[in-house]
């Protein structure tokens, strides 16, 4: 519901600032005294097209500002976080939105104090404020929405849903399928080249505890000659050469605990340094043997040494392209593998994804059956439903129908998400002409009227619109004014309903009225739009009902087309 709407320099209104109530409100004034500009500012905010003309002269730029009350808020912030618009935070106690119009032509729109782009106000707004006027009426000039007021008619919409939800999962089945099939030839290639690294590793027939033990042993075999002779340099300083005459170290140790030995006869306090060096001449000598069987065990083997070089070399290739390690080379290779199979499965995947999408184009076909079964039924009983108010509405000839054509389906699909058939109101206002489309045929008024007689059939759907009718009451009498109004109330239980008349009988059945009259400013005509009640309420309604100058009978007509509201 707008609880207020504030209008800034928009043509000759300067400055006017509108708190509308829940129910019927209605605004009423003299022709040419610009109520017509209050439905401009709404239809702004619904994201009508700007023009340089709505801007009042003298100044650079026109405002219009809507506050929308609480039991909007959630489905409003709800779509407005999902375009990214709004953060999550704390809920609002209201939303605001604000069109603005620049000399230039150009605008700008902000929602709850983000920016927002103008073309995008139609997408939020559409199925919660409809404008109906001698110009438009959103719903009923697009076929595309008489589909989704239809269904909404026949309480349908969860077939529609189930239609549409059906449709988008066969079009993701075949994005993900044609995505495969596409991706094939390089699927291929990338197999090839996985298949090369996999065996080319394996080849090798490397392991974790491998590389160690080979650069180890290739070690020593390198340094073979090395190691030998000063093994053997080692050995000759403990034990002493073979060929030569120079006594080694276990000979001088040797020397040295016989020495030892008759000292500590004369002392035997040095008793303990001769134990100490005996132990030092047997651990020597152990070290001795065990450095001389290490020299008896090198061996200077080229061939093996060469099968050590080979294998390095190709381990040493393995690590310029896979990984610094044998841990980092396997790694390599299992990630490649499981890529593999995953690019193997994906033939499979194709032959699944064949036979999930005959099982969802199945589940479309069904969907769709049932909806255009519904639908047919639901069109005959919406069709009776608006054909008969038409007729108290001063349309005693009228016709409608709700017209269901074959739609061409998709390439390779049952339906479109919208179902089977294409849905378009069919309207005659004439006896013996067919009904025809009616954004083809029908006038404003007419327009007016069935857009009335339909949002009344369907009163009970989209609870909590806001609905705007102009010129409704175009071509009627005072007994048809009167239906209409009742109409407008009985809608206004379920919706905010805005409503421009010329007809006091209309203008009695309001929760709210507005009065909109010229005021000359200086050298400036200026439209003023003011609430009204009481004692000037029903001098409008009486002038209204017979012109300026109000006579007794007139106000007393005034008196009791009031009476009934506020009995």
């Amino acid at each position: 519901m707008i609880e207020t709407l504030r209008i800034v320099d928009l043509a000759i209104v300067e400055r006017v600032e509108l708190e509308f109530g829940p129910g019927l409100n209605v605004l009423t004034g003299e022709t040419g005294a610009g109520k017509s500009i209050v439905l401009g500012a709404l239809s702004l905010l619904a994201g009508g097209r700007a023009s340089p003309e709505l801007v009042r002269d003298g100044v650079e730029r026109a405002e219009v500002e809507a506050v929308f009350g609480a039991s909007d808020l959630p489905s409003l912030e709800a779509e407005l976080r999902a375009l990214e618009l709004l953060e999550d935070e704390e809920p609002a106690d209201d939303l605001i939105v604000q069109r603005v119009v620049n000399r230039t032509g150009r605008s700008r729109a902000r929602v709850a104090g983000v920016p927002l782009p103008a073309g995008k106000l139609a997408g939020l707004f559409e199925g919660r404020v409809e404008i109906s006027s001698q110009h438009s009426s959103q719903a009923l000039l697009r076929p595309d929405q008489h589909a989704r007021l239809l269904d909404e008619a026949g309480g349908h919409v969860a077939k529609r849903v189930a239609v549409e939800e059906a449709c988008a999962r066969l079009r993701a089945l075949d994005v993900e399928r044609d995505g495969l099939r596409k991706a094939a030839e390089e699927r291929e290639r990338r197999q090839d080249f996985l298949r090369f690294q996999i065996n080319e590793i394996e080849a090798v027939g490397l392991t974790l505890e491998e590389l160690p033990e080979i650069e180890a042993e290739h070690r020593r075999l390198a340094h073979a000659e090395d190691l030998r002779e000063d093994g053997a340099t080692v050995v000759g300083a403990l034990m002493g050469a073979v060929d030569s005459e120079a006594a080694g170290g276990l000979d001088q140790l040797a020397r040295a605990r016989r020495g030892l030995e008759g000292l500590a006869s004369v002392d035997p306090s040095l008793s303990s340094l001769l134990d100490r060096l005996a132990a030092a001449e047997v651990e020597l000598q152990d070290l001795a043997s065990e450095a001389e069987r290490y020299v008896d065990r090198l061996e200077i083997d080229p061939a093996r040494l060469a099968s050590l070089e080979d294998r390095l070399a190709a381990i040493q290739g393995l690590r310029r392209k896979y990984g610094e390690d044998a841990e980092a080379i396997l790694t390599f290779r299992d990630d490649a593998r499981a890529e593999l199979e995953t690019l193997e499965g994906a033939d499979e995947r194709i032959a699944s994804l064949e036979r999930e999408r005959e099982e969802a184009s199945e589940a479309l076909r069904e969907a769709a059956s049932k909806l255009s079964r519904a639908r047919t039924r639901a069109a005959r009983a919406l069709a009776k439903r608006v054909e008969g108010p038409l007729r108290e509405l001063a349309l005693p000839d009228a016709r409608f129908a709700v017209g269901l054509s074959k739609l061409d389906p998709p390439p390779g699909m049952p339906c479109g998400p919208g179902g089977a058939e294409a849905v378009e109101f069919l309207f005659s206002a004439n006896a013996g002409m067919d009904p025809r489309p009616l954004q083809r045929v029908a006038s404003g008024g007419e327009l007016s009227r069935v857009f009335l007689a339909l949002k009344n059939a369907l009163r009970g759907a989209g609870r909590g619109m806001v609905l705007v009718f102009d010129e409704v009451d175009a071509g009627i009498g005072g007994r048809v004014a009167e239906k209409v109004g009742q109409c407008l109330g009985e809608l206004a239980a379920n919706h905010q309903v805005l409503c421009i008349t010329h007809h006091p009988q209309i203008a009695a059945q309001a929760d709210r009225h507005f009065r909109v009259s010229k005021r000359r400013s200086g050298k400036r005509t200026l439209a003023v739009v003011e609430p009204i009640e009481g004692e000037e309420r029903v001098d409008e309604i009486a002038r209204m009902a017979g012109g300026e100058e109000i006579s007794p009978e007139t106000r007393r007509h005034a008196e009791a087309l009031l009476r009934p509201r506020s009995a």
